[in-house]
């Protein structure tokens, strides 16, 4: 579709990278949101706040998530008003003439592949396995919720059963029917044996490098735990460092630690406790703010890292070569991350939430109207 309208491979992963972990991140009803729920519920009940709703308080993060927010509002003006800058405007140019990518570098992965293509295919083929995949997650997301409920002897409610609910066996097992129905309508469309193993082989190959990210980064995260680091760089950050400052900081050293991991996951891992140990060792009451300041910074790291899984399946979804993905998308990335950047400095020394995101609402209409220029000339 986007080929025919002449938009360039570039920007087409740019637009699947931004509608990713953007939405992920702020959406109680995903697996990121049900991990992060889960990673916060530990959180506030190892620090004394037991009796806060985990749900309700992931609710009211979304709007402190300055980056999800704005990176997504920068999307859509992105789009509308084609805000093309820096080597995007020449990948965009050059789409204008029939180079959707850059052909010097020869195929971009996922333009060209060594499997076998059936062609018996239908389209209920795409469509009903991910339909399945969500609805068979969800269903056991509820259900292990359900049952965590059960056992506290707690009465049940959606709210409630996501509040509780086993994320890891959830993933599991949702994804396990979503195989089951995908290998079924595949027989059922007659492909062949052989085909379909060498699909599932490579398709599990393919994930194997965001599996090891993971695995080191939850590695990183026991060790940190297990040292104290967070209750040590709060005595530093206390005595070092001005409170007001410690959104702000806590959003760049996320940043940082999901670009040089390629994971926002590890880094929700990492960070979040430490968030929560400086908050407790200077302002309890920017507990929040803090802790949303880290998924804000790692949602950005993981934009912007090239390592990323989200940034290496966008640009291979969109037949993108990758680094022209990550050289494209930068820039967009840097003006969210600006703009998230000074709101949570204003947040810090007001403590108002309000005032962040008249700050940054500022900030993104003069950024628009400053690129909306600087892209027409």
């Amino acid at each position: 579709i986007t080929d025919r309208y002449h938009i360039s491979r570039a920007k087409l992963a740019y637009i699947l990278d931004s509608t990713a972990a953007p939405i992920c991140v702020i959406s109680p009803v995903s697996s990121w949101g049900a991990y992060i729920i889960a990673l916060i519920g530990g959180i506030l009940t190892a620090h004394g706040f037991a009796d806060s709703g985990h749900l309700s308080v992931f609710i009211q993060m979304i709007p402190m998530n300055f980056y999800a927010v704005f990176s997504l509002l920068l999307l859509v003006c992105v789009a509308t008003f084609s805000l093309n800058i820096g080597p995007m405007r020449q990948h965009e140019l050059n789409a204008l003439r029939g180079e959707l990518y850059d052909e010097s570098k020869g195929q971009p992965p996922g333009a060209v592949t060594d499997l076998p293509e059936a062609d018996t295919g239908k389209v209920i083929g795409l469509f009903l396995p991910i339909a399945i995949l969500v609805f068979a997650t969800l269903y056991f997301m509820v259900s292990s919720g359900a049952e965590a409920l059960a056992a506290k002897e707690q009465m049940f409610s959606v709210l409630g059963a996501f509040e509780n609910t086993d994320v890891s066996s959830s993933l599991f097992f949702g994804s396990i029917v979503g195989l089951i129905a995908t290998v079924l309508l595949a027989f059922q469309q007659k492909v062949e044996l052989s085909m379909l193993l060498k699909g599932i082989s490579v398709g599990a190959r393919s994930m194997l490098p965001a599996i090891y990210i993971l695995l080191f980064a939850w590695t990183i995260s026991s060790v940190i735990g297990q040292l104290e680091t967070g209750k040590f760089m709060a005595s530093l950050a206390t005595d070092n460092i001005p409170f007001a400052l410690l959104p702000a900081m806590l959003f760049l050293l996320a940043g940082i630690t999901a670009f040089s991991t390629g994971t926002s996951w590890g880094t929700f891992g990492i960070m979040l406790p430490i968030a929560a140990d400086m908050a407790m060792g200077s302002d309890s009451t920017m507990m929040l703010p803090m802790l949303a300041a880290v998924l804000s910074g790692a949602v950005f790291g993981d934009h912007c890292s090239p390592i990323s899984d989200t940034t290496i399946l966008s640009s291979t979804g969109a037949s993108c070569h990758h680094i022209d993905h990550v050289v494209t998308q930068l820039p967009y990335a840097l003006i969210a991350a600006l703009i998230s950047f000074v709101g949570y400095i204003v947040l810090g020394f007001t403590g108002s939430l309000m005032a962040g995101l008249i700050c940054c609402s500022v900030l993104f209409l003069i950024s628009i109207l400053v690129l909306y220029f600087w892209a027409k000339k």
